[in-house]
């Protein structure tokens, strides 16, 4: 396997929905708490690398299977990494070993440098990850992979990251639900993404058993739906900068919205997989790099 077929297996070129609330959540501790703590961050971004790409190659894994055994041939041979290019299912299965257990010693290595409770933070995060593709009924196969998505990779790494900066303050129930709200646009931009992916398979899912939102909602509702997240999201960022969680001038993310709304009406339009998609991955990283680097210049400026 060379490396261009691997970062194919682990999608790196998707690693920026979980680097950027890594990020934000730095610089959220450096303006709300003026602690940071670089070790803790540096240890928790090597391994939340690892267990992403981990979940991206299982996701892999774990579809070809599905595939096998649903007789989805097309998809099998001719849409997944592994079939496309004639990979070995131990081999990956071995690699998606050592991906998560190294991940798990880096995220036990934390624990103990700090207390007990970034046990279950941790804890939730690899069974929402290894269960988002694995089981008998997979997240990502149900109604709740945007919620689980969204949570997980924009929420969870970030409180998590703002955890280990601040710590020995303890965390607190207000600490955790203030940290939603700056946290919130990219929680939301990543359901988003999950979401226009699930509008663009609606037929394929129908093929793999999978019964996603879109299953539920139908295909016109879901359009809302995908509009509604960058809605809510923005609201929660403006509040965060309204409250003082974030500094004014994050304020200056927002002048990417016109590109944004652009790209939005674009997707309503049509969605198909290989021209639409990439609408919405387009809009998650131009959202996570204008919000990243207001709220930088926030930061730098004290203002």
């Amino acid at each position: 396997m060379n490396f261009k077929i691997f970062s194919e297996l682990v999608e790196l070129k998707a690693k920026t929905a979980s680097i950027f609330p890594f990020l934000l959540g730095l610089l959220y501790s450096f303006y709300h708490f003026q602690q940071v703590n670089l070790i803790n961050s540096a240890v928790f971004f090597v391994a939340m690398l690892l267990f992403n790409m981990a979940v991206d190659a299982n996701d892999n894994y774990q579809d070809y299977k599905r595939a096998m055994a649903n007789e989805a041939e097309h998809f099998r041979l001719k849409t997944n990494v592994i079939g496309v290019h004639h990979l070995n299912m131990k081999k990956i299965f071995y690699l998606i070993c050592l991906l998560m257990l190294t991940s798990m010693l880096l995220g036990l290595w934390l624990v103990l440098q700090t207390s007990l409770l970034l046990l279950p933070l941790g804890v939730f995060c690899f069974a929402v990850g290894y269960f988002y593709a694995a089981g008998p009924r997979p997240i990502s196969a149900t109604p709740f992979g945007e919620f689980f998505s969204g949570f997980t990779m924009g929420y969870m790494i970030f409180l998590i990251n703002v955890y280990l900066n601040i710590f020995p303050e303890k965390m607190t129930w207000m600490i955790a639900l203030q940290a939603f709200l700056p946290a919130g646009l990219l929680s939301f931009s990543i359901a988003a993404l999950l979401l226009a992916n699930n509008i663009c398979d609606e037929k394929e899912d129908i093929s793999l058993k999978r019964q996603t939102i879109v299953h539920y909602l139908g295909k016109r509702r879901s359009l809302v739906l995908f509009d509604l997240f960058y809605v809510i999201g923005a609201a929660a960022y403006l509040l965060s900068i309204t409250l003082g969680l974030l500094p004014k001038a994050a304020l200056l993310a927002f002048l990417v919205t016109p590109i944004i709304w652009k790209n939005i009406l674009k997707f309503n339009q049509k969605q198909v997989k290989k021209e639409d998609f990439i609408l919405a991955v387009k809009n998650l990283l131009i959202i996570s790099l204008a919000q990243t680097v207001a709220v930088a210049i926030g930061v730098w400026l004290k203002f």
